[in-house]
């Protein structure tokens, strides 16, 4: 069973919206302090797109997608989700989800992947 589950993505037209879901394992979800999502397109690097703080829900994006992308949590149902609206081409990526950051407000280090979930944007 993997630690991390992630799911959505899939083909938008620019301007549309898409959702991606995580789902740590619980134990995982309750010992981690800072969750993010991350991209990678094609012959890039990867990036950090959004972070979230567990205790408190701050959160912090990249400034590419700040105004239309929203991290948040389900603690119900121990996911985070994020909610992208208005969607560019450039968005088109592999996106992956990963937990415990070591940098939140960085979006950056995070110590375990989920695996990545595709997301295209056509014009």
């Amino acid at each position: 069973q993997r630690t991390i589950e992630s799911s959505g993505g899939g083909s938008a037209q620019a301007g549309g919206s898409l959702t991606l879901s995580c789902a740590p394992n619980p134990y995982m979800y309750k010992n981690t302090y800072c969750m993010g999502w991350f991209r990678q397109a094609p012959g890039k690097e990867r990036e950090g797109v959004a972070s979230i703080y567990t205790g408190n829900d701050e959160a912090y994006y990249r400034g590419s997608v700040q105004g239309r992308f929203t991290i948040s949590q389900d603690r119900r149902n121990n996911k985070v989700i994020l909610q992208m609206n208005n969607l560019k081409e450039d968005d088109t990526a592999t996106y992956y989800c990963g937990s415990a950051l070591t940098d939140c407000p960085n979006i950056s280090g995070p110590r375990l992947w989920g695996q990545g979930t595709a997301v295209t944007v056509s014009a």
